[in-house]
């Protein structure tokens, strides 16, 4: 028998989440504020936000074992297989010793065409890892980056701290799909979580699957979370969206960079645009599901003889117009074209499964680019003096 202690799961031991909400099984982790919810509860929004990417546990401890009950929520697209497990990594001194997968719990279907969803009810279960070292080690369990979780209770078999300050620079991240971790195969294989880690920095991660839209809310949720980095990446989801029109996409970028420098006025800056993605470089949205051959591929249903329609090509365009206006005045302020990341080339030897999203192979193809281009010599989150 284990004599188990149970610590309290809070702001000391959980990282990455912007709020939590006490639920009737424990705590569910949000990346946007509950005010950024309320002003827009939006089915899709809220089960992004409620999904953890990037959000982990991290604590010292001499346990040789530790458990960590949780109630996923996972998805279940209409017409597709049912979703795979999500996986919880397991970290100890930031190597990758372990991972698990939770099976049950709630299921969301959710209908891609339509929007509309139904969740069915299951039982929490219990993320085990155990055979660890006794020796005091940092331990971080990174959450499924697809799936939303609530945390129920975190017990180990010796006493757990707090882990020390690292000193470690905040990279704080807003995108798409991809940012949020689309198809990589477990939560430190996302994009965004890969380039931390090899950047040494410490990850908030606003990825929001579908939901990347110059969203006032998710701006002032930037403004007002403290970070040393910052960056934006801008275009895709306002494409397959078919959100806006051209006339309204340049003062909406404006507004939201706006908006950051009142929270950050000095910080690093990158805006980024889309990596290359040949549905909509020269098609704009609407985006619309396609089963036709028995997988889930993506269609581009926009007018491309419309001047007024945004394609990438187009937000390409703008980004470089907009962040060299802005630039002038702003020296902290930089732009990064997405193609460098993930560009024709790739697209050839590393193709996108479904036509949009990149799967664990691009997806570290991205995240070693990212490093180079963001926090190698010369760029604009390099250490000064390094």
């Amino acid at each position: 028998m284990t004599d188990w202690i149970t610590t309290p799961i809070d702001t000391r031991i959980l990282h990455g989440a912007l709020d939590l909400e006490r639920t009737a099984h424990g705590l569910l982790p949000y990346r946007l504020p509950a005010r950024a919810r309320r002003q827009f509860p939006d089915a899709r929004l809220l089960m992004a936000a409620s999904q953890p990417s990037g959000v982990r546990l991290s604590f010292r401890s001499r346990a040789t074992a530790v458990e960590l009950d949780v109630l996923p929520t996972k998805t279940l697209y209409r017409g597709m297989a049912a979703p795979a497990d999500g996986v919880y990594d397991l970290l100890v001194d930031g190597l990758l010793a372990g991972q698990a997968r939770v099976p049950g719990g709630n299921l969301r279907t959710l209908d891609m065409a339509t929007g509309a969803e139904e969740v069915r009810s299951g039982r929490p279960g219990t993320v085990r890892f155990t055979g660890l070292s006794g020796d005091a080690k940092d331990i971080q369990i990174w959450l499924p980056h697809g799936e939303t979780t609530e945390l129920i209770a975190l017990r180990t078999d010796a006493p757990v701290e707090a882990a020390a300050a690292t000193g470690r620079r905040v990279w704080l991240h807003h995108g798409s799909s991809i940012s949020h971790g689309s198809a990589a195969g477990s939560p430190t294989a996302t994009w965004p979580a890969l380039a931390a880690t090899r950047a040494g920095v410490e990850l908030i991660n606003l990825g929001l699957g579908g939901n990347a839209l110059l969203d006032p809310f998710t701006a002032r949720a930037m403004r007002d979370t403290a970070a040393d980095l910052l960056s934006v990446k801008i275009g895709i989801n306002l494409v397959n969206t078919d959100l806006m029109r051209r006339r309204a996409f340049a003062p909406a970028v404006h507004g939201f960079l706006d908006t950051l420098r009142d929270g950050h006025p000095t910080a690093p800056l990158l805006v980024v645009s889309p990596v290359l993605c040949p549905l909509h470089e020269e098609t704009p949205g609407p985006l619309a599901p396609d089963f036709s051959d028995g997988r889930l591929r993506f269609r581009a249903l926009g007018d491309a003889s419309d001047p007024t329609r945004l394609t990438l090509t187009v937000i390409r365009e703008e980004l470089v117009r907009i962040t060299e206006q802005r630039a002038a005045e702003d020296p902290h302020l930089y732009y990064l074209d997405g193609r460098c990341l993930y560009g024709e080339r790739d697209f050839a030897e590393v193709p996108l499964p479904d036509g949009l999203h990149p799967d664990t192979a691009g997806h570290r193809l991205i995240g070693e680019r990212f490093v180079e281009r963001a926090f190698g010599e010369g760029g604009p989150f390099a250490v000064k003096g390094a």
